[in-house]
């Protein structure tokens, strides 16, 4: 007899993203010539004091099983992080550490959505926004904020989105995969509008914190409308800013009830974080911070570079992006056009696929982020990469009819 399955697993889909590496690995294994710009991950090394602490944690046996929300030494570093760079104070029981910033968020909808709570996500938005509140028994209320509103979310739409059921709005800065970012002045708009619906609370997602561009400044809700702080849940890690993907390590800091009921779900699930990762990311967020001007500045160049090319492609239209390691273009101007072999491309997954088959370039969907006609394009990868992949997509539609 085969087993049957959990309704929920039917609300969900594999991430579209993760999907396109995948098809990227095999066409390479298949000796195929393909550049990869789909998967959001540093292409730089983790620092080596970083890698050291690890080393150093083994010898010291640092090897038990850790506290449910973090060790000590860990929860007092975030503290220090949200102090110097955000200059937001947290309580030691006001912090928690999860495997990667994802299971934070997974952890926070799931300790405070019940079955038909409304989720406000701002689209574009990541990928797993939708499904972890679909999971969560949640309904996601996705606002369309296109490119003509620089893909960011206005305080009149946010006011129209929120209704009785309304329980979090999800704010992603600088965004994955628009690369948007808040301005205080934006943020302190939707503040106002928050201010009349109490019952709203904000999850902001500020992974990419330390990527940013062009001397834009960073802010988060809790610091700049104080007021809604004791509603507020903000989340970092280590992931993206130190190239420590594959240590699995996030945390977040906000109200101690909501901080304990994440801790309670988390005991019952994955329990305490890997301890070497632990001991790794207070190296991280200890340590020298110079490197994280140093990438942003490579990521600066590549974003300009393939900017550069793409102006110049009649039938793309692509915004500047401010943060993160994205492009968003729009390829409303490519459909209807005809590739050489004389298919039609009528939607973007046949813009995406031509991309992939003609130009030996794979980027993902822009439909997977809630926004179409467009498409992703990750320049978490070398410069030479970045530029060979812009121009062989410049090449790809010039070739069309």
């Amino acid at each position: 007899m085969m087993i049957t399955f959990s309704p929920r697993l039917s609300k969900i889909k594999m991430s579209p993203s993760t999907l396109a590496a995948q098809k990227v690995r095999e066409l390479r294994a298949a000796g195929h010539d393909i550049i990869g710009l789909t998967i959001g991950e540093p292409d730089f090394n983790t620092p080596d004091h970083v890698k050291q602490a690890v080393v150093d944690a083994m010898q010291r046996n640092e090897t038990r099983y850790p506290p449910i929300d973090g060790i000590l030494p860990l929860k007092e570093a975030v503290r220090g992080k949200f102090r110097r760079d955000n200059g937001l104070e947290f309580a030691l029981d006001e912090v928690m550490v999860g495997t990667g910033s994802k299971q934070i968020l997974f952890n926070t909808l799931q300790a405070t959505v019940a079955a038909g709570d409304e989720v406000i996500i701002p689209a574009p938005y990541w990928i797993s926004y939708l499904d972890m509140t679909l999971v969560a028994d949640g309904t996601p209320v996705v606002v369309d904020c296109g490119i003509e509103h620089g893909f960011k979310l206005t305080p009149g739409q946010l006011d129209a989105a929120i209704g009785p059921r309304t329980k979090w709005l999800l704010l992603n800065s600088p965004g994955n995969p628009s690369g948007a970012v808040y301005s205080r002045d934006e943020l302190l708009a939707l503040a106002e509008v928050l201010r009349r619906h109490p019952q709203v609370w904000v999850l902001s997602d500020d992974i990419y914190e330390h990527l940013r561009f062009d001397g834009v400044e960073f802010c988060t809700m809790a610091q700049v409308a104080p007021d809604l702080a004791a509603r507020t849940l903000t989340v970092n890690g280590v992931s993206k800013a130190y190239a420590m993907t594959g240590f699995r390590l996030g945390f977040a800091a906000g109200p101690r009830e909501l901080i304990r009921a994440m801790a309670k779900l988390q005991s019952q699930s994955t329990a305490g974080v890997n301890s070497l990762s632990q001991w790794a990311a207070v190296a991280a967020l200890n340590g020298p911070q110079e490197l994280l001007a140093e990438r942003a500045a490579a990521y600066q160049e590549r974003r300009d570079r393939m900017l550069e090319i793409l102006r110049d492609v009649p039938g793309l239209v692509c915004d500047r992006p401010q943060g993160a390691f994205y492009l968003f273009p729009r390829c409303e101007g490519l459909l209807g056009r005809k590739t050489p072999g004389g298919q039609v491309l009528e939607k973007e997954q046949d813009v995406v696929l031509y991309l992939l088959e003609q130009a030996k370039v794979a980027v993902v969907l822009g439909e997977a982020y809630g926004l179409s006609p467009h498409f992703r394009i990750s320049i978490a990868n070398s410069l030479d990469n970045v530029v060979e992949g812009g121009r062989r997509i410049a090449r790809a539609v010039a070739a069309l009819r």
